[in-house]
């Protein structure tokens, strides 16, 4: 029999491109990147099996393939349309998964989910909103739902540029995040990173936390 060449495997798969804020990364700090896309492959072992997911601040959605291989639908929202156009128009619409717009400052989703997941969001959402914004959220899970919530700790922020300081207005300690959402649900637990390695250990050394929400209130 004969074999088929490597290329031929290939021969039928269309491009993906990354997107524009993906390929921002890759060119500039690709190994960010990989981070990055580690946080994602944390939530998709957490929401494996989930039935309705919903990703917080998308963004260009690349980098959200690595949970829609695990969840049976995963819904993406950004509130800037200009990620929404950017997602439709760069070959990124993905089976079982869509784009929305939605800002949760000003409301909650009608629609309920079994797990919501927020990476490098909350951090750039202000402290005079974060409530109202995580509330928001926590209402548009169903009763037993499943929020996780990353942000780059408030201790990576001695080594960050001036264009991450800038932008990075509500950056939070390992305590200080712990405490926050212990407001709008009964069970926390905390995760750290430092580059693509999850671990427990030592909060001041670690430049980025993520923390499993569990019984909202």
């Amino acid at each position: 029999m004969k074999k088929k060449s490597y290329i031929n495997i290939f021969k039928n798969t269309n491009t993906i491109n990354l997107g524009k804020h993906s390929s921002w990364s890759w060119k500039n700090d690709p190994k960010h990147l990989i981070f990055s896309l580690s946080r994602y492959k944390f939530v998709s072992k957490m929401f494996a099996g989930f039935n309705k997911v919903l990703e917080v601040g998308a963004g260009d959605g690349f980098k959200s393939q690595v949970v829609n291989q695990t969840v049976k639908n995963l819904t993406l929202s950004d509130n800037e349309k200009i990620n929404n156009d950017i997602y439709n128009s760069e070959n990124n619409n993905y089976s079982n998964c869509k784009f929305i717009l939605h800002d949760f400052v000003k409301k909650e989703m009608k629609e309920k989910y079994d797990g919501i997941y927020l990476l490098d969001v909350l951090e750039h959402i202000s402290k005079r909103d974060e409530v109202k914004f995580v509330k928001n959220i926590s209402k548009s899970l169903k009763k037993n739902g499943v929020l996780i919530v990353g942000i780059p700790s408030l201790e990576s922020q001695k080594y960050a540029s001036h264009h991450v300081k800038k932008t990075h207005i509500n950056c939070k300690s390992k305590n200080e995040l712990h405490s926050f959402m212990l407001n709008f649900f009964s069970n926390v637990f905390m995760f750290s990173m430092n580059d693509e390695v999850l671990h427990t250990g030592f909060d001041k050394m670690s430049n980025y936390i993520i923390a499993l929400c569990l019984n909202r209130k």
